[in-house]
């Protein structure tokens, strides 16, 4: 039975407005993905995610899903309805991609966190709770206190999981979330899928009439559909087979489908992959990175057996469409126009029916709105006998060395996004040379284009769908030794860069590396400079370290980054504190791993001062507990004083007077015993003040007293002055019967 969603597609799909639509002044739309030159067809499937859009909502904000295979051009299609609605939503729009390439997973709380950076740069970010996934995380309840009241678009590209996507959804109908995925979006109530399909004929021929250009499609109309069908009329295949049909100019179309049709049997023949698609090829790619990665000490995701399941049931076993249901052209929906208690959309084969158990409390509770499954989702494969992989080998057999080479050490740059500077590191050629290679690669479809930097310089992008087989490909032709030298000239040139925005933020504290300056391309011009390029890369700057110690081989150039980090972001006035968590966890990692205790215990004292900051007393004192002990392995008596005050002080705060007590007369001892007479002083105070608070009078005096002594052989004015005071507000009070 067709959904009446989709009967209202078809009777309202009219010519696409396109982003030329008026948006007025509508901030965040230069966050979406830069839309191709070119965009045909999908105008039924616009027009259902509209009439989706349109309709009524109670409860918490309304969810539109779009689920396609990769290559069939989701992401863009989600921005170009993103930019068509835009002015119904004049509160901004938000970007965020819930997956790597590479397939790994963004938690929820990370997304909540970008997501608020993006609705107010100056807002206080929380800092990270003690799980990343849940509606109780704070900085997802954040997230949601934020777009209370506001008309707000968030698009979440490509999703894995509803597990994603269920703590970012605001509490009111006032917003909208388009989410894309590659797999079934189950554990939502209330979604009814648009899934692509294939293009239409129609669409098929003018997009490659106009890539290809010249009269080559309209002279061999039949060979433009063969060419069509065996890309399976993916925009995604079809832009690559245009690429290389610009760049052969004398091979005919109908011999273009032919060799497309010879490469994927040749690889469909090589890894057998007709009879079990998604357990071999590109899913094998990413099972042997994720072996490797156990390896080195880091679990793995997910167990083979769930993988395989997951994989045997996505709607990536058949050829032709996002869940074999959509044909060409068609906007395929759900069976009614709400999603049916227990029983799975259409076109989703293989879906184990418990993945949609049926749902009974009532809209308005968020405990109705979701049933998450108990572990995250693997990411789709895209399997060898697919014709967008048939389609980049035939493109990628073709390139000059030194695009292949690019191509294949991008997939090396954090987050697999890089601009000139990073591309000419990774590569080792001068940056001039590797932003032509970048832009002729972006030219072929082989990269994506992201928005530029703060200074205009242009990013590109890996596309996920690619990115299995370029690290296979890397794998065998690049020697370890030269991805491992990359890796470093990368990391160099991120601390140098780093660094160097430093040295102009603060130019009291000097060059600080000593180093020669930068070559004219990389060269930072001035302090505001340095602070947009600062904040512009923070997260690509922390991805990058947190890929090097996550690698573990590379911790002495990962430490000097993350040094960098600590000094510079500081000095832009814009650097919140959950950043400087992330990388001082990252140091606790290095420090732990290498058998450092000192240093450890240092990065576990400053990760309780965040916790502190925030007034999250009980997470502060345990960190201060964990510092303690690693103190004390290495022996190291202020670093032991430190933390037991530190703890001390969680303890007051949380009205705790004995326990005070009892750790502020440890930090004593201690500092008596070094001789360190400033803070014997403190802490005598901050021992009276505790016997204070347990109306401990005559104990507190003698501390008081004795704080007075220290202070007078030191000389302190003003610290007897205040230790003076609080004696004699003391004694007032006990006399007049406190």
């Amino acid at each position: 039975m067709t959904s009446g969603v989709a009967r209202v597609a078809r009777k309202t799909a009219t010519m696409d407005p396109g982003p030329g639509a008026p948006a007025g002044a509508v901030p965040g739309l230069e966050r979406l993905p830069a839309a191709p030159t070119l965009f045909v067809g999908r105008r039924a499937e616009l027009a259902a995610l509209r009439a989706a859009a349109a309709r009524p909502a109670s409860g918490r904000c309304p969810v539109l899903v779009l689920a396609g295979r990769p290559g069939s051009g989701r992401t863009v299609l989600a921005a170009r309805f993103a930019r068509t609605v835009a002015a119904d939503y004049p509160d901004g729009v938000l970007f965020v991609r819930l997956s790597a390439p590479d397939g790994g997973r963004v938690p929820p709380a990370r997304a909540a966190r970008l997501l608020l950076e993006q609705l107010d740069p100056q807002t206080a970010v929380p800092l990270p709770g003690t799980g990343e996934d849940g509606r109780d995380e704070p900085g997802c309840v954040a997230l949601r206190e934020a777009l209370a009241g506001l008309r707000v678009l968030l698009v979440l590209d490509d999703v894995r999981d509803a597990g994603q996507v269920w703590p970012l959804l605001a509490d009111e109908p006032g917003c909208l979330v388009l989410a894309t995925t590659a797999g079934p979006l189950t554990g939502i109530e209330d979604i009814d899928p648009v899934i692509l399909g294939g293009l239409d004929r129609q669409a098929s021929g003018e997009l490659l009439a106009d890539l290809v250009g010249g009269t080559r499609i309209s002279c061999d109309p039949v060979g433009g559909a063969d060419l069509a069908e065996a890309c399976a009329s993916r925009p995604a295949a079809l832009r690559l087979m245009a690429g290389w049909l610009r760049g052969n100019p004398k091979i005919a179309v109908t011999e273009a489908a032919r060799e497309l049709n010879r490469v994927v049997g040749e690889e469909t023949a090589v890894t057998g992959a007709v009879a079990e698609p998604a357990a071999g090829g590109e899913a094998a790619a990413v099972a042997s990175a994720k072996e490797k990665e156990k390896e080195k000490g880091r679990a793995p995701k997910k167990k083979e057996g769930e993988r395989a399941a997951k994989a045997s049931g996505a709607p990536s076993a058949g050829p032709a469409g996002a869940a074999g249901a959509a044909g060409p052209g068609g906007a395929a929906r759900g069976p009614s126009g709400k999603a049916a208690p227990g029983k799975p959309a259409e076109g989703r084969a293989g879906e184990p029916a418990a993945a949609a158990a049926a749902v009974t409390e009532s809209a308005g509770d968020p405990a109705a709105w979701v049933k998450p499954g108990p572990e995250p989702a693997e990411p789709v494969p895209v399997p060898d006998n697919d014709p967008l992989l048939g389609a980049f080998s035939l493109l990628y057999r073709g390139l000059p060395a030194a695009q292949a080479r690019m191509l294949r050490t991008l997939t090396l740059a954090p987050a697999q996004t890089a601009d000139p500077r990073t591309a000419s590191a990774l590569v080792g050629c001068p940056v001039p040379d590797a932003a032509a290679t970048l832009a002729a690669l972006a030219e072929r479809e082989l990269l994506g284009e992201e928005a530029p930097t703060a200074d205009g310089t242009p990013r590109y992008r890996v596309p996920g769908r690619l990115y299995p087989r370029l690290v296979r490909l890397r794998e065998q032709e690049d020697r370890p030794t030269e991805t491992e030298l990359a890796r470093a000239r990368l990391l160099e040139r991120l601390v140098r860069l780093t660094e160097s925005a430093r040295a102009l933020l603060d130019p009291a504290a000097g060059p600080g590396s000593g180093q020669d300056p930068l070559p004219a391309p990389l060269r930072l011009r001035s302090a505001a400079h340095a602070r947009e390029w600062l904040l512009g890369e923070r997260e690509l700057l922390l991805g990058a370290v947190a890929d090097a110690i996550g690698q573990g081989d590379l911790d002495g150039s990962a430490g000097r980054l993350v040094t960098a980090l600590l000094r510079a972001l500081p000095l832009t006035g814009a650097a919140a504190p959950t950043d400087l968590y992330r990388l001082h966890e990252l140091v606790l990692t290095v420090a732990e791993r290498n058998g450092r205790p000192r240093r450890a215990s240092a990065a576990l004292l400053n990760l309780g001062d965040l916790q502190a900051s925030a007034g999250r007393w009980e997470q502060a004192a345990a960190h201060y507990r964990a510092a303690l002990e690693h103190a004390r392995r290495a022996d190291d008596e202020p670093l032991c004083a430190r933390a037991l005050e530190s703890a001390a002080n969680c303890h007051r705060a949380l009205g705790d007077a004995v326990r005070a007590a009892d750790w502020y007369g440890r930090a004593l001892g201690l500092r008596q015993a070094l001789g360190d007479h400033a803070a014997e002083a403190r802490l005598l105070a901050r021992v009276a003040e505790a016997h204070t608070a347990q109306r401990r009078f005559d104990e507190a005096d003698r501390e008081y007293r004795a704080a007075l002594a220290v202070l007078r052989r030191l000389g302190d004015e003003r610290g007897l002055e205040a230790v003076g005071g609080a004696l004699a507000d003391l004694r007032e009070r006990v006399d007049a019967g406190w």
